[in-house]
């Protein structure tokens, strides 16, 4: 693993929180040059790999859940963290995935990443509208997933109450894509 001594705990973030969310920065791993030169990619997947990590992190995420009825993860390493989330928040979960991966569709929706563009789906009859929703993913980077899944969402008259993520690379300002929207980071980098 590669530490990453550039990463703190998000806004809001104190005490043993703090001190956990530390330990699980060390098991980020910060991957150069993917998937284009230039771009340095955190790699959350050994968080999920160690049992007490992953644990901490849905147990901190579900806290910051209020009301939602559901939590939805936005693919692919957000899927992992929504359902757990989900899970120990006592909700539902609900995916939202890149086109063509759905066999019924509500809505859909296409953005430019830093990177490139994409184009994300809801799938269909099971987001109703006024249903309130808590969104995740794992980085909150140019912010270009998160406000196309908050958008989606609201296509469908879904209430968002708030947006979870594991890190935000702040220099991007990802955070200002979701205007007013309540975003939870654990971790900033």
């Amino acid at each position: 693993m590669t530490a990453v001594d550039d990463i703190r705990p998000g806004p809001g973030v104190d005490g043993d929180s703090a001190e956990d969310l530390l330990r699980i920065a060390d098991l980020i791993r910060s991957v150069p040059d993917h998937p284009e030169p230039g771009v340095l990619f955190r790699d959350i997947t050994p968080v999920l790999a160690h049992g007490g990590a992953f644990a901490t992190v849905a147990t901190e995420l579900a806290a910051h859940t209020g009301e939602a009825e559901l939590v939805v993860g936005v693919e692919a390493r957000g899927f992992l963290l929504g359902a757990a989330v989900a899970l120990v928040a006592g909700v539902g979960t609900v995916p939202v995935r890149k086109a063509g991966k759905l066999p019924a569709v509500a809505a859909s929706r296409s953005y430019e990443l830093e990177y490139g563009s994409a184009t994300l789906e809801l799938p269909a009859d099971v987001v109703e509208p006024g249903t309130r929703v808590y969104v995740v993913d794992d980085v909150l980077a140019t912010g270009g997933t998160a406000a196309a899944a908050c958008a989606l969402l609201t296509d469908v008259g879904a209430e968002i109450v708030g947006f979870g993520t594991l890190l935000e690379l702040t220099a991007l300002n990802g955070r200002g894509r979701l205007g007013d929207l309540r975003v939870d980071a654990l971790l900033s980098a």
